[in-house]
Formats: structure tokens, C-alpha cells, sequence
């Protein structure tokens, strides 16, 4: 039997911290990666295509979520 405790742990999102297995840096954009539950290549290809092309300034983007985000 499903208890009330077993049904929320399913459905409660993950939390937005730095990746402590798939980091390069400082793990934002494998952080980023488990909480989207991508691959955390795709995030960084799409971090340095945005980056070449100056999208939404993703260096000052990154340095703000690699000091705001928890380990």
C-alpha cells in the first residue's frame, strides 16, 4: 500500500545545486544538467554556443549561479 509519504517523494522536483560528479568548473552546468535531467554535455554545448554568440551574457550568467547556487 502507498502511503502519503511514498507519493510525494515521486512527485516533488529535484533541487537546483551544483553537480558534484559532473563538474568542470564549478559545476553549474552539470547542476543545471541533473536538475533538467539532461545530459550534462547538451548543457554545456548549449552554454559555449551561447556564449559565442553573446546570448543573455552566459560568463556573468555562470559566475552569478556558481556563487548563488548551493554545493
Amino acid at each position: 500500500m502507498l502511503s502519503i509519504y511514498d507519493i510525494n517523494s515521486k512527485n516533488m522536483p529535484a533541487k537546483l545545486k551544483k553537480s558534484r560528479k559532473d563538474k568542470m568548473l564549478a559545476g553549474v552546468c552539470g547542476g543545471l544538467a541533473e536538475y533538467l535531467g539532461w545530459d550534462p554535455t547538451i548543457v554545456r554545448i548549449i552554454f559555449v554556443v551561447c556564449a559565442i554568440l553573446g546570448y543573455g551574457s552566459p560568463a556573468l550568467i555562470y559566475l552569478i549561479l556558481a556563487v548563488v547556487m548551493p554545493d
